[in-house]
Order: C-alpha cells, then structure tokens, then sequence
C-alpha cells in the first residue's frame, strides 16, 4: 500500500520526523494507523501524548522490521522483548523515541487493538471445569459472603494459577491434592511476589477457598493445616492518626496544588471527614447526595452494605467548588472524572491513593492515606465517643476492628492505670 494511500489528514503525522514518519507508514504496521488515530481522537488525548504514542509505534515498527515480524506475532512477549533487551541497548536514529513509559503505554494501545481487530487472539484464560468452577464460586463470595468485587477479583485470580496448575484439563476434585501441592504452590508465589501483604492475601484466599470446598464435601482438613499465615500480631501497634497542626499543612498544601486543587481538596475533606476509603472516594457519583439534606449515600462499598452518612458542611463546600470550577463536562454521573485522557471516564482507586500520597509527602507528612481514616476515629475517640460510634461511622462489621482505637482514649486509661512500682503514687 501506498504512502499516499496511507497519508492522514492530521498534522501529528506531518510533524513526525521524516524518518520515524517512515517507520510508521512503511512498516508492519501501517495499515493499523488509521484505527490508531481514531482511538487517539476518541481518547481526547493531548497532542503531546498522541505525538509520544505515535513515536512508540513508529520506533517498534522500525524495530519489528529489522526482525523481520509481522503484526500477527506481536504479543506480551514480545513487546516485553523489545522494551527490556532492545530499548536499553538502542541505536536507532534519534529519531526513534525511547522513553520506556511512553514507549508501554504506546504499545499498550497497540495490543488492545490488534485483539480488538482480531488480529491477534486474545490472552488464554481459564477454561472448562476451571472456567465452571471460578464462576460458581465468584457466586459463593457475592451471595453467601457479601465480599466487594475487588476483593473477590483479587481471590479468583489467585484460585485460577492454583487450578491451572494443579487440576487443569480434569475434573476439579479438590480433596486429591496433597498438602505438598499447596505449599509448592505457595513458595512459587511468594517467590514470584516476595511481600508480607501478599503473603497474606495468598492465605487469605486459599483458606477462604478450601474453606468453601469443605462446604461442598471435599475432605480439606489437611490443606488447611498446609497454610500455614505470617505472623501480623493483632492489635499490636497505635492507628497513625494526623496531628492537628499535620492537618493544617495537608489543607494548605492542598490549596496550593499546582494541578487540580479543588479536586485534590474535596477527596482529602472526603477521606478526613467521613472516613471514606480511596475505594469509596473513587466510586462516588453526584446522584449519591442529598444536598438538602445534607446527606452521602455509600452504596459501592467494601461491605456490599448501602449506607447513608452526614455530610458536614466543610466537606459539602470543598465537594461545591471542585463540582463548579473544576470537574470536567461530561455526561458521566461519577463525581471525579479523568482530567487527562481518555476522557469521559470515571477516575480509579488509584487516582484517589496517588493523589492523596503525593498531597501527603507534599505536607511533608509521612502517611499512608489510611492515615486520614485514623484521622477520624481517634478525633471522635477522644471527643468522648464510644467505640461503638466509632465502629458506626467507619462502618466496620465487627467491633473487633474498631478496639485498636480504644488505646488512644487517654481519660480513660488513665483511670485505670496501675501506680508504677516505687512511684509516690
């Protein structure tokens, strides 16, 4: 196909160099541009990050030609050959861009693509018995365990490796693994993921997993005592709540944000004042308000449960200038959409915890954003309320959870401290 035939009428293209516009129109991958552009337009992207991408696609055309590949062999592998073996080591021409984060993200796009023109097959995933027995037991956590998507996102995918590996192709029959084949599958992980948190969700999901076999009448006893958890003592540290004087950096710092500061200000007051979680902030939309009754409805919670919560005025300000001075129009209900492209979608959780980070180390504050969360427990605990209260605002299912915070009502365990040996008390 012809150049001419494959010109776009966008200046993007034009303002490529010469020979990186070669690359792309020439190689392996031109007659995929045209597809790419459209997804560019429809993205809103800006023209700094579409020329980048364009640049990526060009660089590995040029590359894939050298090798002499065809689109029909581009997959994970191979786009990871070419970021970790080609790019560190690349002499192109100058041309050709080399920013890996640009370069992924390009070739992201790429892949998405190429599956949604069919031109590469989609990535394997479970199938047959292992496909049948991950829904039926996604059922199990949704109906009978009220468990948020996440979470039982996170536990399928960690079930799905240990049936792939163990019972794939055959009939699940859970009570014929062996206690050997759990701890191998669990020294594989860890080596692969080498965290105390991920040690733990691993665990987690297989004695949660073993324990829902044993409802069905597999004989899971000796699985359950392979599992063996790291130690986490409970109870064991103090919540690490913010200062007064730490929240005043965090609204300052926030009110001088360089991108974004009603935004940044609304999910802080969100998180500070009601004890949200980033999950929560994230999956908030405009209709879960009553304005005039000065109320949030949680209905996308981590407990499946629906709660409604007052909103203070301090958190209903901040929410009113972001939504009149800094959300972007869309016809999106969620009340913090994506300011970058693509547009017109819903932020994630990870927008949330990021944002509330960078505002966090910006205060020079040490925290996690759970931190704001502790924030207002121990406000309310030493204001005199109880840890049943405390429990009711955070929503916690078992009091259990909530006890940590007892430690910081200070009145009352100094009412009941015991005089130190040898002290004139």
């Amino acid at each position: 196909m012809a150049i001419s035939q494959l010109e776009i009428a966008m200046d993007l293209i034009h303002s490529m160099h010469p020979l990186a516009r070669a690359w792309l129109l020439d190689g392996p991958l031109s007659s995929f541009v045209d597809a790419f552009q459209a997804l560019l337009e429809r993205g809103r992207y800006a023209e700094g990050s579409s020329v980048a991408a364009l640049r990526g696609w060009s660089h590995f055309a040029h590359w894939m030609t050298k090798c002499q590949l065809s689109a029909e062999q581009i997959d994970e592998a191979l786009v990871g050959q070419f970021l970790d073996s080609h790019l560190p080591r690349c002499d192109c021409h100058p041309a050709a861009l080399r920013t890996r984060g640009d370069v992924s993200a390009s070739l992201g796009h790429l892949l998405a693509l190429l599956r949604e023109q069919h031109v590469i097959v989609e990535l394997p995933g479970p199938s047959g018995p292992v496909a049948e027995e991950l829904t039926r037991y996604n059922v199990h956590m949704r109906d009978a365990r009220g468990l948020a998507i996440g979470t039982r996102g996170d536990r399928l995918a960690c079930i799905s490796l240990l049936l792939q590996c163990k019972v794939a192709g055959k009939a699940i029959a859970i009570g014929a693994l062996q206690p050997e084949d759990v701890r191998g599958f669990m020294a594989t992980e860890l080596t692969r993921v080498s965290s105390a948190s991920h040690a733990s969700a691993v665990t987690a999901a297989l004695r949660a997993y073993f324990r829902y076999r044993g409802t069905c009448g597999d004989a899971v006893n000796g699985l359950l005592g392979a599992i063996s958890s790291p130690v986490r003592w409970s109870q064991a540290s103090l919540p690490r709540a913010l200062t007064a004087e730490e929240v005043q950096r965090l609204e300052a710092h926030c009110a001088q944000a360089k991108r974004a500061p009603l935004r940044l200000l609304a999910m802080v007051r969100l998180a500070l004042d009601l004890g949200l979680r980033v999950g929560e902030i994230a999956k908030l939309e405009i209709t879960d308000f009553d304005w005039r009754a000065g109320t949030v409805t949680l209905k996308r919670t981590k407990s499946q449960r629906q709660d409604v919560l007052p909103l203070p005025a301090v958190t209903g300000q901040a929410l009113s200038e972001y939504m009149r001075h800094e959300r972007p129009a869309t016809t999106l209900p969620s009340l913090f959409v994506r300011r970058v492209a693509p547009h017109d979608r819903p932020i994630g959780v990870d927008t949330v915890s990021q944002a509330i980070g960078r505002a966090l180390r910006g205060a020079g504050i040490s925290r996690s954003c759970h931190s704001l969360r502790h924030t207002l427990a121990c406000r309310l605990v030493n204001s005199g309320s109880s840890i049943k209260e405390v429990a009711d605002v955070l929503r916690h299912r078992s009091l259990d959870t909530s006890l940590i915070y007892a430690k910081l009502d200070l009145q009352l365990l100094a009412e009941v401290a015991l005089p130190w040996p040898g002290s004139a008390s």
